[in-house]
């Protein structure tokens, strides 16, 4: 039986969830999707410039776990770079303690541990939620999944 993925915990979120290169139309091109954790990894290690040990404690994973999610997003960025493919920064197994949200027909109120999370709650299924945070980064990053 396969292991259950553990969520990984992501501090950052970007502002921008899409590139293309220059000169192409979106609808032309095809799309790599990078996970928010792999972002995320590539973002203490390479922008931080943290070690290994360091950087799978603050996402609460293992240094090998840290190692296979760095090395896929490395890949990935490498090959819409030499490809000239768009990346497309979404989805992933991730809990943050950016923000949490709220259902407002059962009065759950959540981490993110998915990407559906946003739009959907986890205990009722409702699409009626809401991020309880209404500034800041939470504001960009949660309420632009929903706009879209």
């Amino acid at each position: 039986m396969v292991r259950p993925t553990k969520c990984r915990r992501v501090e950052h979120f970007p502002e921008n969830t899409y590139f293309t290169p220059v000169g192409k139309r979106r609808c032309e091109i095809e799309e790599v999707v990078l996970k928010v954790e792999e972002l995320e990894a590539m973002r203490l290690k390479d922008v931080e410039g943290l070690n290994q040990e360091e950087c799978a404690e603050k996402m609460g994973i293992s240094r090998q776990t840290f190692q296979n999610i760095i090395d896929d997003a490395r890949k990935k960025v490498a090959i819409a770079l030499t490809m000239g493919k768009a990346i497309n920064i979404s989805g992933g197994h991730y809990t943050t303690n950016i923000c949490k949200f709220k259902c407002l027909d059962c009065g759950n109120v959540y981490d993110v541990n998915y990407e559906q999370d946003k739009n959907l709650c986890p205990s009722c299924g409702s699409k009626n939620v809401l991020c309880n945070k209404k500034v800041g980064f939470c504001h960009k990053w949660c309420n632009r999944s929903s706009d879209s």
